[in-house]
């Protein structure tokens, strides 16, 4: 079996339970607390995907092969230009969604991003496969939940604006195929001990992506 497909049968069990979370299927049916939305945006924009540019960044460096920096490399831009988009597209909608708008300088960290973010940075420190098995499950749950969002959410719906800009686009999926190869690759060449350093990443990674939700469903706050 190749080591994406064994990534793939592993993140599937969580990856359903991510589809069917409250905060994703309110977004599909435009039922979601607009402050879960905030909550997601600033998180998102303000932490965790600047965390994974730097992970990236961290993890290339350790690349012992031109193509894997390059990969990464061209990875931290696309990630540092979503966000700006992302942020850029909130701004413009939540007038009209009656939510505030975002918020000036970086907006306080909440206990589970602050968690994964320290996974991002640990993990990107460790070696070159952690920090790949750490990385490949935002790429993976991204591309299928925001294809599930496009594909599944009710048209003319509170959120269906915002959906349609969440999505990386057409384009996402060659950047996937590429992640999921270099994956390939590793599974191939690595140590049996760095290999399964990569699975057991990966196998953290995509528990953080289900409490991502999770979080900006509940909003969790420090409790001092």
């Amino acid at each position: 079996m190749l080591l994406s497909d064994q990534l793939k049968e592993l993140a599937a069990p969580v990856l359903e339970k991510v589809r069917a979370h409250p905060f994703w299927s309110g977004l599909r049916d435009g039922s979601l607390p607009g402050e879960s939305l905030t909550y997601f945006v600033e998180q998102d924009t303000g932490h965790l995907l600047p965390a994974y540019a730097r992970a990236l960044a961290r993890t290339a460096a350790t690349a012992e092969q031109d193509a894997h920096t390059a990969l990464l490399g061209r990875s931290i831009t696309g990630t540092l230009e979503a966000r700006d988009r992302l942020r850029e597209k909130y701004a413009e909608l939540a007038d009209g969604l009656g939510l505030p708008g975002p918020v000036h300088g970086t907006p306080s960290v909440g206990p589970v991003t602050h968690a994964h973010c320290a996974f991002f940075n640990a993990s990107s420190a460790a070696s070159f496969t952690a920090g790949v098995g750490a990385l490949l499950p935002m790429v993976w749950f991204n591309f299928q939940v925001s294809d599930d969002l496009l594909e599944r959410h009710t048209a003319g719906s509170r959120y269906a604006k915002w959906i349609e800009a969440y999505h990386p686009g057409p384009g996402y999926g060659y950047a996937v195929r590429a992640f999921m190869g270099l994956a390939d690759e590793l599974g191939e060449t690595a140590s049996p001990a760095e290999r399964d350093r990569l699975v057991a990443h990966f196998r953290t990674g995509i528990r953080h992506e289900w409490a991502f939700a999770e979080s900006s469903w509940e909003r969790p706050e420090w409790p001092v």
